[in-house]
């Protein structure tokens, strides 16, 4: 980190003009920060990891090694993007067709973990502290706090904060082994409980 940047980039990675990067964050070999992209503070891109245009990274975002973000992607803070899992922000690409006009926008919220391998189809949104497992497919909006695997990926269970399986009591109440942090299961949505 020198003194006129607050950041860590290796010399091997390429940080086009136009970019906003915070204090802390550190972007490793071969990576490519492309124009007008926002990272936040304290975020870590691995290895080979690209940022597209205008792509939006909040605060404490983890990238691992291979993974391209592309235009129409923000990712709120504390995000988990495993290795080599894939964005798209295109439905219907064609080498021959030009499409920018017609990419398409993907939120990752607060706290989300994306599995390694994971394909994220564009257009569909990943809630709160949702976690993706390895592998799964992406075709339809993710809730808060579930728990989805597979392709197409399907819900199989819930998830704390904290990255552990919620196992719920007839009264639709779970506990965080790990935090003691209580949630509720109503309606088909989980929401934490706040004392």
């Amino acid at each position: 980190m020198s003194a006129d940047k607050l950041y860590f980039a290796h010399p091997t990675a390429v940080i086009d003009e136009g970019c906003v990067i915070g204090e802390g964050t550190k972007i490793w070999h071969f990576s490519h920060i492309m124009p007008n992209c926002q990272i936040g503070k304290n975020c870590n891109l691995g290895q080979n990891v690209v940022v597209s245009p205008q792509v939006i990274l909040g605060n404490n975002v983890k990238v691992q090694n291979n993974v391209s973000i592309y235009t129409g992607v923000i990712c709120e803070e504390d995000v988990f993007l495993g290795p080599s899992m894939v964005f798209t922000n295109v439905i219907n690409p064609r080498s021959a067709v030009i499409r920018r006009d017609q990419y398409q926008k993907t939120l990752v919220k607060k706290g989300a973990t994306i599995g390694a391998n994971a394909t994220i189809v564009c257009g569909h949104n990943i809630g709160e502290y949702a976690f993706v497992g390895a592998g799964a497919v992406i075709t339809k909006e993710i809730p808060a706090y579930a728990l989805i695997v597979g392709n197409p990926g399907k819900q199989i269970g819930w998830m704390s904060a904290y990255g552990h399986r919620l196992t719920f009591d007839k009264k639709g109440l779970a506990i965080c082994p790990e935090s003691g942090e209580q949630y509720l299961l109503k309606n088909d949505k989980v929401q934490k409980i706040y004392t």
